[in-house]
């Protein structure tokens, strides 16, 4: 991933690039959203001006983020990761936490630190 990062997060908004993430509030529920710049968006969250879901649950945490070559793709896959089970999306968040921990981030996800 190219761009400027802070903290290992992508900064900015770049053409033509979006993001699939997934966000662990502050109940150890999941909300998955998408946005063509992750960190305005998760500072949105956590100042309770995002989606309605997390507002009553800050702070949120960034579990996992996806890149996608355009804002279609990133709600195509936002909706995909929305029909999987609590347990599916452990299960894919685990797995790019891994990959990512070994140096190789996974082929669906990477995960940076907030």
């Amino acid at each position: 991933m190219g761009g400027r990062q802070q903290d290992g997060v992508p900064m900015g908004k770049q053409a033509d690039i979006s993001y699939t993430y997934i966000v662990q509030c502050s109940d150890g529920t999941f909300y998955t959203g998408w946005t063509n710049d992750i960190k305005k968006r998760v500072l949105t969250h956590n100042a309770g001006k995002g989606a309605k879901y997390t507002r009553s649950r800050t702070p949120v945490k960034l579990v996992y983020l996806e890149q996608s070559e355009s804002k279609e793709k990133a709600m195509r896959r936002e909706a995909q990761i929305k029909r999987l089970s609590r347990y599916e999306k452990e299960q894919l968040i685990q797995t790019a936490q891994t990959a990512a921990q070994n140096g190789a981030p996974s082929q669906k996800g990477n995960v940076w630190k907030q």
